[in-house]
């Protein structure tokens, strides 16, 4: 195991350290990550002082908030100050995503667990490459194996999908209302019917990673990545 730095008895010191690894961490910073960061410090003085630091930003002279996504604690800029941060990056490349990945990534994010076939009835069209696409950037991924004939792959959304929307839960997910004039709302509108049975609906208490109300329907894939993307249909 590689040395690590000399836990801090301070606690000052402690928020600084904390308030500078939620700033550095490439992922949502989670208390799993803390503890073991800091093995010796208790779980209370941890979650004390993550507190503290997400307080002190609080302030209107910060420009930066720390706010609940994915599970963890991410550090990014206030809202109100959103139209400074466009103007710096408007001339760089951001990751965007089509018409057609968006209007996939919402049937996949209402409906979860689904089967290709099941995207393609709703979209009417093979969605095999975009669902390909979508696993590249992380925005997918693949939850199981249906058990019906010839076993399909599931998928299902990821962290990176939660990050991505500024999500911390799956419940967090917006009302078809507040879709507007976005090219996801057609496909919003086509999964807007009832739930599955037994499954929970998109805003109903559910999480992302809890497969207890499928036990019956699909397993777990227990095969490697570069598998992911077939399609089994």
């Amino acid at each position: 195991m590689p040395d690590r730095p000399t836990p801090p008895r301070d606690p000052v010191q402690l928020r600084a350290i904390i308030e500078a690894l939620v700033f550095a961490a490439e992922e949502p910073l989670t208390s799993a990550d803390l503890a073991d960061l800091f093995p010796e410090t208790p779980e209370d003085d941890l979650r004390a002082a993550l507190d503290e630091v997400t307080r002190s930003c609080e302030s209107d002279d910060r420009g930066l908030e720390i706010g609940r996504i994915a599970g963890g604690y991410r550090m990014a800029t206030k809202p109100g100050l959103g139209e400074w941060v466009r103007a710096l990056f408007r001339s760089r490349n951001r990751r965007r995503l089509s018409g057609a990945a968006l209007e996939t990534l919402a049937i996949v994010a209402y409906r979860q667990p689904i089967t290709t076939p099941e995207i393609q009835v709703l979209r009417g069209i093979d969605p095999t490459a975009v669902l390909q696409s979508l696993m590249d950037k992380k925005l997918v991924r693949v939850l199981g194996r249906k058990k019906v004939v010839g076993k399909p792959l599931l998928y299902g959304t990821t962290r990176d999908f939660l990050a991505h929307f500024g999500l911390n839960a799956l419940e967090d997910l917006p009302s078809l209302e507040e879709f507007g004039d976005l090219a996801v709302a057609r496909a919003a509108a086509q999964v807007a019917g009832p739930a599955p049975e037994g499954k929970p609906g998109p805003f109903e208490e559910a999480d992302q990673d809890d497969d207890s109300g499928d036990v019956e329907e699909f397993e777990d894939d227990g095969e490697d990545e570069r598998e992911q993307g077939e399609d089994n249909a």
